[in-house]
């Protein structure tokens, strides 16, 4: 596992585009593995600066999303599908049938799991895994359980996930109760992994994730398990490391 240590979230999210950015260079047809929440938006924003700076290309990319709210269409402005057209996909020159996400409206939600663990399969796998880090520990939208789904399925959301997210909605009231996530298995299958962390409020959780014990009610500390974990945070936590 390696830390590394930014002054700020932007500053976070520049170390993070470089690494992506990096990765891509060396392996142009790279499949990525996106996330959303507000974490990784400088590193997106970023990623868009050094495409139009001609740095690096998506043309030959491809991207699967972690997860996405049952119940809203990809046109929907709480989606995760709107929200990553309006950060990443609209802004660089992904061809837009290689960045795949869970439908939210899929008619059989079982169907459409299994079709997007397929789907990966069928593209070798995913390279580098780009992670947020939840306030109770979920990576994902795998929530703190005694028995953590390895494959992509659907989720209940937690009264905690709902309430962080509502921000993002008029009211708590709006945000979906389920969504169709990764599994842990999943993630672990990508060959390296990016979790990126900011803010004071997450100091606890990114503590118990990275030194406490390896147990599902913290779902990211099975992230420790990972050969190629790189963590990038502006959380100074060496005093708290034993």
């Amino acid at each position: 596992m390696d830390i590394i240590y930014a002054s700020n979230p932007e500053s976070v999210g520049q170390v993070a585009a470089r690494l992506i950015a990096r990765e891509i260079l060396v392996k142009p047809d790279l499949v990525l593995g996106l996330a959303t929440g507000s974490t990784p938006i400088p590193t997106y924003r970023y990623l868009v600066r050094l495409f139009g700076e001609g740095l690096i290309s998506f043309a030959k990319v491809r991207t699967f999303n972690l997860d996405e709210y049952v119940g809203l269409s990809s046109t929907h402005s709480q989606s995760y599908a709107y929200f990553m057209n309006e950060h990443l996909w609209g802004k660089v020159d992904l061809p837009r049938c290689n960045a795949d996400i869970p439908s939210g409206t899929a008619p059989d939600i079982q169907a459409e799991c299994q079709r997007y663990e397929t789907a990966i399969k069928n593209a070798g796998g995913i390279d580098l895994q780009i992670l947020g880090l939840g306030p109770n520990g979920h990576i994902g939208f795998n929530e703190p359980s005694h028995d953590l789904a390895i494959r992509t399925h659907l989720v209940d959301l937690t009264e905690a996930t709902i309430n962080a997210n509502a921000r993002f909605f008029d009211n708590a009231g709006e945000v979906p109760r389920q969504a169709i996530t990764m599994g842990v298995g999943t993630i672990m299958q990508a060959r390296k992994i990016l979790l990126i962390v900011t803010g004071d409020k997450k100091r606890d959780i990114l503590q118990q994730s990275l030194f406490g014990p390896v147990i599902p009610e913290v779902p990211a500390s099975i992230l420790r398990f990972h050969p190629y974990l790189t963590v990038v945070t502006d959380i100074n936590l060496t005093s708290a490391c034993p």
